[in-house]
């Protein structure tokens, strides 16, 4: 029997990369959503991979996608703190007075 490429695997690398460049780089905490889509297929691709073993190529393309989606789901989560921390800060310097806006 031949071998054929995990479907899916491919999505999942791909979503682990935007994850983490999403995050980095433009969306901050929307960069989760690449994760957690990266996170499913790699669900799914690897319950396909484990009925088959033999029969599929490409699985290692599934594992690296999956802990690319992981660092991608943390940064993410950071990143949501960190706004979240900022943005608490300029409303309680704002509440307690001491912040004119900068003019």
């Amino acid at each position: 029997m031949s071998q054929q490429p995990l479907p899916g695997a491919g999505t999942v690398l791909t979503m682990g990369i935007l994850s983490i460049v999403g995050t980095l780089f433009c969306c901050g905490p929307f960069g989760a959503i690449f994760s957690i889509i990266g996170l499913t297929k790699a669900k799914t691709a690897t319950k396909l991979y484990e009925q088959n073993p033999e029969g599929y190529t490409d699985y290692s393309n599934v594992k690296t996608g999956k802990i690319l989606s992981y660092i991608g789901l943390a940064f993410a989560i950071i990143s949501l703190v960190l706004l979240i921390l900022y943005f608490g800060f300029i409303v309680a310097m704002i509440s307690a007075g001491e912040w004119d806006g900068g003019y």
